[in-house]
């Protein structure tokens, strides 16, 4: 008599044991890997492997394979050999079983992951979990590394937006130094600074620097500017040479007188604005048409002074916008001023004044023609006449663009018809602007102020023109429209 590997079932002959697990457990059989023809057993899935499908043996492959590994247990794939499996079977998945004496007509319960039938939904529900529960370990390792993956990616990201905003403190403590924004002091601290200096090198005596130092004390405490700096009759000088030079020059137009300011030990680097308003202010101090406008101005403010007047400027409502740019604070530090506070400090003034904005080049090579027109409009409007040299009553005007300013005080007409303007830099030394006072025939030192059209080539210009004196009502209106300001432009 023989036996049912699987439920036991004692049964007659081999041929009946075949029938038997056909009917009762055919999903539970081995099935070939190839065709999927199901066998009794292990060893005959070996022998039908062999008989049916020789062609993926080559002759001799048997001997150098290795012999097959034991059986595996058909539900939870433990390998066993023999009644060893039939023991694991019967004490592990017994429940699984389907009882001896099931006939085809009982309902079975079919395993959507294995196909596996099973007796009851509570146990089919069970044999599933172990699927889901293997697959779930099977994936453990995956969702690690890609949880350790998204965190390395975090902290990557962490470390980029650290570095960034690092980069962009260190790009805006440039910013604040190159603009005098760092807290680093303003005129005094750095005039004294350099004169230590000076001292140090050798170019300067102790008593000199005493001197200075105590020159400089009397300078802040009345707000005047010390001279120094310092150049007149630079326009009368030129007046005198246009009347006997007749080489190029067609016509020239100059403004009213101008003493040329240049930088010195306590704004070298950053004064360009307050010396060129030093300059525009200078001439206006000569007209009597503005005494009503500076009558509390008798000499020329210092660089701290006009720091204080435009903080007043601010606070009594103009450019609201440029003063938070500033934090509402000048003096004591080495703030550049451009256009804008120029124009907010001479309106605060009554002093009436306009920003026009050239922001494009209008011609080739990235240059300003349409500057030099309106310069020349400038000067000759009420000035026409035969004569070669215009003395004007026009003040000079403020010449802003990237990072430097200059002051244009006349504008010549070449035969050629080409327009060359005259420029005051207070990057200039007084010692080379002193060489225009001197009568010089060949005009060689004119060099340090002529400018023409292909020499003025950055992107955007702007100029600050003076023009007359407001009334207090055109004060107020002009404070009112600073709040939603912007300068005219050229197109």
């Amino acid at each position: 008599m023989l036996v049912c590997d699987i439920c036991g079932q004692v049964l007659p002959s081999e041929a009946a044991v075949r029938r038997h697990l056909r009917r009762t457990h055919l999903e539970r059989l081995p099935r070939c890997p190839l065709c999927g023809a199901a066998a009794p057993g292990y060893d005959e899935l070996q022998r039908h492997i062999e008989a049916a499908h020789p062609e993926l043996e080559p002759p001799g492959a048997r001997c150098a394979e290795p012999s097959p590994g034991p059986p595996e247990c058909p539900f939870c794939g433990e390998a066993a050999a023999g009644r060893e499996l039939e023991g694991h079977v019967r004490a592990r998945h017994g429940h699984l079983l389907v009882p001896p004496g099931t006939g085809d007509g009982e309902q079975l319960y079919e395993c959507p992951i294995c196909s596996l039938a099973c007796t009851n939904v509570q146990i089919l529900q069970e044999h599933v979990d172990l699927h889901l529960e293997e697959h779930s370990f099977s994936e453990g390792g995956n969702l690690r590394d890609l949880e350790l993956a998204q965190q390395l990616q975090t902290e990557e990201d962490k470390q980029q937006r650290s570095e960034e905003e690092r980069q962009e403190r260190e790009e805006f403590k440039k910013l604040q130094k190159q603009y005098g924004l760092d807290n680093s002091g303003g005129y005094k601290q750095q005039l004294i600074k350099n004169v230590e200096r000076e001292v140090d090198r050798g170019r300067m005596q102790p008593f000199e620097y005493h001197k200075r130092k105590a020159d400089m004390m009397e300078s802040l405490a009345f707000g005047i500017d010390d001279g120094k700096t310092k150049t007149s009759g630079v326009i009368e000088a030129l007046c005198k040479y246009y009347q006997n030079e007749n080489k190029d020059v067609r016509r020239v137009w100059l403004s009213t007188s101008v003493d040329h300011f240049h930088s010195s030990l306590g704004d070298k680097g950053w004064g360009c604005g307050y010396r060129n308003f030093q300059m525009l202010l200078s001439s206006l101090l000569q007209n009597s048409s503005y005494d009503d406008c500076l009558k509390g101005i008798m000499l020329t403010p210092s660089i701290p002074k006009i720091q204080s007047m435009i903080e007043d400027a601010w606070k009594e409502g103009f450019d609201p916008h440029g003063a938070s740019h500033f934090n509402n604070r000048l003096r004591g530090t080495k703030a550049w001023i451009g256009a804008c506070e120029i124009y907010s400090l001479l309106t605060s003034l009554r002093i009436k004044c306009q920003i026009i904005d050239f922001h494009k080049p209008t011609g080739p090579v990235g240059t300003h023609p349409r500057l030099f027109e309106w310069i020349l409009c400038y000067y000759s409007t009420d000035n026409e006449g035969s004569a070669k040299v215009v003395c004007t009553s026009r003040p000079p005007i403020y010449l802003q663009h990237q990072g430097h300013s200059r002051t244009v005080v006349g504008i010549e007409e070449r035969k050629n018809r080409t327009l060359c303007l005259l420029l005051f830099d207070p990057g200039c030394p007084s010692q080379e602007m002193q060489k225009l006072l001197k009568q010089s025939s060949d005009g060689t030192s004119l060099k340090l102020l002529r400018k023409l059209v292909g020499s003025l080539k950055e992107k955007q210009y702007q100029i600050v023109a003076v023009d007359g004196v407001l009334t207090l009502e055109e004060k107020a209106a002009r404070c009112r429209a600073s709040r939603v300001f912007t300068s005219e432009k050229i197109p």
